[in-house]
């Protein structure tokens, strides 16, 4: 990927490296990637590695992607994802794709002729997500030189470091989808910024972009807006365009029939489901990309009022199919969740948080989601106004806009924002460099820009908010975890191997439990779980929370019908710890104060485990 970009950057047939080449190794877009990204992964391995407990992230989502990955291991089918080990009988169908779980899988099996299964997986986890260092870095260095030049590239490079090391999606052990999210952002701006239209360049890009739409729906508002770009391009440049436009949209279009037809089961391809790759997104992206390419085949010669009702016309033949093909997903996808589930479970998952909440609940770490963003949308209306490198600040813009704008809705679209800020204020940061280095003796040049970048950098408003609600102590704590790290809501006295030791020498069956230890249960046990945090297992997630809830004769019901053996009952886990102050007369709320009902039977808690585990008598 890195390298099909970086030709596209040279137009002909001249040597791709030649320009590089010919600046001083300082300036070089492929030794600079390989300094900065040697010294990102030493950093975060000597910050992390020490003192590491467990060689999984400390996600629940990266604990459910190694169930996955051992399920496939284990000969569950390419096209089957069913986790038939979470929720009611018959399981759970994922929303995940095939295309993250294969690789780690490979990996697994290739450390697997070295070491034995766990050591094997340790390793595989660990250089997964270390692996996608150097390709963001790499589209950071690329964008931030298309946009302003080789000063820029350096200071790109050097924040994203900053942004790998101060974030927790490149840890070892972290092996959810979102690190490849990022990196295929970082490697669509980049696209969009080459100023030449190279055709193999926008090539790379439809390729990037279906990659992104059948990895996760996460992406799918910013993988609009380059969609957009591309058009609004084609529109404003016309013959100039038509190659990079025709090439966009044909790469598009196959890329994204190519993974439907390898990741889709023949029995769902009528299926539409507005969380993954299906239909609706298949449909919407093949048509979008093939009129794309058939718009910038004929018709790139035409005026550009012409050209403007081309794009006009696409947009509604696009808008008609969304609404006859997938209307229901025109709206938000987790709109028909149960009221009991919103109020027990959304609202308190932190990525899924607005800005207001996430000031209400956290004002020292807003600051550090926001602000950057903010700041370099500023930034960027401020070059277009003025005419400076146009074109470059209206595609960073639009980038900026929709991340912002979904961050201030869910506050898991900050991060993107934050990745995307680093292109103008690199810019912004070099030429303040520049101008201080100029006049050494000017303090008030100085001083602005070793302000511009204290700004640029998230922790630093992470720090500047904390220290004043929570001392240097607060500080301190801090440097011990990544500043933007998601926290996981499990109890840590209930969760992991130790604790789930008891557990996990039970012979396999239905467990009961708090929907934070779902995943390490499924990871660490034979067992079924009930729930674990994932809107496709709603059924599950109600059954047990309707469980901790009704009182404890009603409660006997809910069990037996989810033919559940066993209860794992954590008093310190968040969600049973609202409950039970919910309902004081119900079961997890009676089972805090010692209570107990006739039908449950006390099993030996392991020593050190906050778990309480009780069987549900025949």
């Amino acid at each position: 990927m890195m390298n099909a970009i970086h030709r596209a950057e040279r137009p002909g047939r001249a040597d791709p490296r030649q320009d590089d080449e010919q600046r001083p190794w300082w300036n070089r877009l492929s030794v600079m990637t390989l300094v900065f990204s040697i010294g990102a992964i030493a950093t975060i391995l000597f910050l992390n590695m020490p003192g590491t407990a467990d060689y999984v992230g400390a996600d629940n989502d990266d604990a459910m992607r190694l169930v996955e990955v051992r399920d496939l291991l284990a000969g569950q089918g390419w096209f089957d994802m069913m986790q038939y080990r979470l929720g009611l009988d018959g399981g759970t169908l994922m929303h995940w794709s095939r295309l993250i779980d294969a690789p780690i899988a490979g990996l697994i099996l290739f450390f697997g002729l070295f070491f034995d299964r766990l050591t094997a997986e340790a390793v595989a986890l660990a250089v997964w997500p270390i692996a996608f260092i150097p390709p963001l870095i790499f589209c950071l260095g690329l964008g931030a030189r298309r946009l302003g030049g080789a000063g820029a590239m350096n200071i790109a490079m050097a924040f994203g470091v900053i942004f790998l090391v101060t974030s927790n999606r490149f840890l070892p052990g972290s092996i959810d989808h979102h690190n490849v999210q990022l990196a295929l952002a970082a490697g669509l701006a980049a696209v969009l910024l080459d100023r030449r239209y190279g055709a193999v360049n926008y090539a790379v890009g439809g390729l990037l972009t279906a990659l992104a739409i059948a990895i996760g729906a996460e992406t799918t508002p910013l993988i609009a807006v380059v969609c957009l770009v591309v058009a609004g391009l084609w529109v404003a440049r016309g013959p100039a365009f038509r190659k990079a436009a025709s090439a966009f949209g044909l790469s598009l279009a196959l890329s994204i029939s190519v993974l439907f037809f390898a990741t889709v089961p023949m029995a769902r391809y009528a299926v539409v489901t507005c969380d993954n790759l299906s239909f609706g997104f298949y449909g919407l992206s093949a048509l979008g990309g093939a009129l794309m390419f058939v718009s910038a085949h004929f018709a790139s010669g035409w005026t550009f009022l012409r050209r403007l009702a081309v794009l006009a016309t696409s947009g509604i033949l696009i808008g008609i199919t969304a609404v006859v093909i997938a209307p229901q997903c025109l709206g938000n996808p987790l709109a028909e969740l149960d009221p009991l589930l919103v109020t027990l479970w959304l609202s308190k998952v932190t990525e899924a948080q607005s800005f207001l909440a996430t000031v209400h609940s956290g004002a020292a770490a807003a600051g550090g989601f926001y602000a950057v963003g903010f700041f370099a949308i500023a930034v960027s209306l401020s070059r277009i106004f003025l005419d400076d490198r146009r074109e470059g600040h209206v595609v960073v813009l639009a980038l900026l806009l929709v991340s912002w704008g979904v961050a201030l809705v869910q506050v898991r679209g900050a991060i993107f924002a934050n990745l995307l800020a680093i292109l103008p204020l690199s810019l912004l940061v070099s030429e303040l460099r520049q101008k201080a280095n100029a006049a050494p003796e000017n303090i008030v040049a100085g001083f602005i820009f070793f302000a511009a970048t204290l700004a640029s950098v998230p922790a630093v408003w992470v720090f500047g908010g904390a220290l004043p609600v929570e001392g240097i102590s607060g500080i301190a704590n801090r440097f011990r975890t990544p500043i933007l790290a998601t926290p996981n809501p499990a109890d840590a006295s209930c969760n992991g191997e130790a604790a789930l030791a008891g557990l996990s020498a039970l012979p396999p069956a239905v467990v009961a439990a708090p929907s934070n230890l779902g995943a390490s249960i499924l990871r660490f046990s034979g067992h079924r779980v009930l729930t674990a945090p994932y809107h496709r297992n709603q059924a599950g997630m109600l059954t047990e929370l309707h469980i901790g809830l009704a009182t404890p004769r009603e409660a006997e019901a809910f069990l037996r019908g989810a033919h559940v053996s066993i209860l794992a009952f954590c008093s310190n886990d968040p969600q049973t710890e609202e409950i039970a102050a919910l309902k004081p007369d119900g079961l997890y709320a009676q089972l805090t104060v010692g209570q107990l009902p006739s039908y449950l039977q006390p099993l030996p808690n392991v020593e050190g485990s906050g778990l309480k585990l009780y069987r549900v008598r025949p």
